[in-house]
């Protein structure tokens, strides 16, 4: 079964668990509330009003979902993080619902908007959460029963990689590696045929980036010779700024450096390096906050937008923004989005780091970078999902390449989200 199938089904659980618990809330609010202020039971449960909101609210929750990361990685989820995930963000969805469409009902008594408010959470969180445990259950059944797997690739060719490979296709119950083939490490001294019966001997170390895109790898197993370990460091640091799981054999743990975690397969103990430098709760609210605060922004002062974009075109011949490729989390590049400071083609002859009184800034664009407005609307690259508010300054290839060879742990940064603000 497809990753993208499978983020369907949570797309369409959330979408269908929405529309019930806001049914169920109607109902309840006609038959429970209304009474009480009106005296008499509403005839009408279901009127034109429900049925607009039951298509709209549902694509307005799903949305959130998608804008907090909730559509991710959803095979990997830990339950105990997604029941966070869900209950945080229904706290704050049914929240901003409750005052923004509910708060202006009439009701008898202050304290039947609790009831309101308890109703509808409880609704909400109670569906949402089921259906995603019945998710979760049934991909952790298809895993434990070896019919569904992820990408897995091997580094090393020799006897500890035979060895790790048999154990873990002995297992019972499959614990999801679906194995695509194996590397060996450049030159012929690092290559041995002893797997080449098992699996595919898809090439040399070198070619690694090509094959992981080519095979949707998304878990890596270094199982290389004691003779090999000189190799060990700079395949972690290649490998951690691509956002796959790395896994590698105990007895190499001496040479790195980090957090780790143990993983046994019968009497062969893996350890998983983990790439995240926060943990993943932190991660999920973070997202939340940067994607909060976004939206606020980004309706709040449209107005400013509109106005400095107005000022931006009468300044200058040229487009109001100004796009540049960048690069990300985990080294995907993206299109950084700011209102345009520079004359058109700028940059002709090339990346230059600006100065002060460079001739090539415009004379409003010169005191939008003074107060920092240019920035402004990158909250749009915060809420695609791009950057953060808070992170590393995201830069050019162009620079990248140049710093890495002065300072290789710089490719660290790309393990979070750069951001507007560091």
């Amino acid at each position: 079964m497809s990753l993208r199938l499978r983020t369907f089904y949570y797309i369409f659980a959330d979408f269908l668990s929405a529309g019930l618990a806001w049914t169920l809330f109607n109902i309840y609010r006609k038959t429970q509330i209304d009474p009480i202020k009106n005296g008499t039971s509403s005839t009408e449960i279901f009127d034109h009003q429900f049925f607009i909101s039951i298509v709209i609210l549902p694509l307005i929750w799903v949305l959130v979902y998608y804008l907090y990361g909730s559509y991710n990685n959803v095979l990997r989820k830990s339950r105990i993080n997604e029941f966070v995930q869900i209950l945080t963000t229904s706290i704050v969805g049914v929240t901003v619902l409750f005052f923004v469409v509910l708060l202006d009902d009439e009701v008898a008594s202050y304290k039947l908007y609790y009831k309101l408010y308890f109703v509808l959470f409880a609704a909400h969180f109670g569906f949402t959460a089921l259906s995603r445990f019945f998710l979760s259950s049934y991909t952790n059944k298809k895993i434990h029963q070896k019919k569904f797997g992820f990408n897995t690739l091997i580094i090393g060719s020799n006897e500890r990689a035979l060895k790790m490979f048999k154990e873990i296709n002995a297992l019972k119950y499959g614990i999801g590696n679906a194995f695509v083939g194996f590397l060996h490490i450049e030159g012929k001294n690092g290559y041995s045929d002893v797997l080449k019966n098992e699996l595919p001997h898809l090439g040399e170390y070198e070619d690694i980036k090509e094959i992981i895109e080519k095979y949707k790898v998304e878990e890596v197993i270094i199982a290389l010779e004691s003779w090999e370990h000189e190799y060990i460091k700079n395949i972690v640091n290649d490998l951690s700024d691509m956002g796959i799981i790395i896994k590698i054999i105990p007895d190499m743990y001496d040479i790195l450096s980090g957090h780790v975690k143990m993983n046994t397969i019968l009497g062969t103990p893996l350890i998983e390096i983990k790439n995240q430098i926060i943990p993943e709760w932190q991660i999920s609210v973070k997202r939340f906050i940067d994607v909060f605060i976004s939206i606020i922004v980004l309706i709040l002062f449209s107005w400013l937008y509109l106005l400095l974009g107005i000022l931006v075109k009468l300044g200058s011949k040229g487009p109001m923004f100004f796009r540049q490729e960048r690069v990300g989390i985990h080294g995907k590049p993206f299109n950084i989005i700011k209102f345009r400071t520079m004359f058109e083609d700028a940059e002709k002859m090339g990346p230059a780091l600006s100065k002060e009184d460079d001739p090539r800034v415009t004379p409003i664009g010169r005191f939008l970078r003074k107060v920092r407005l240019d920035e402004i609307p990158q909250f749009l690259n915060v809420l695609l999902g791009d950057m953060s508010i808070v992170g590393p300054r995201p830069e050019r290839q162009f620079y990248i390449d140049k710093i890495v060879e002065k300072a290789p742990h710089y490719k660290h940064l790309q393990k979070i989200r750069p951001g507007i603000t560091s």
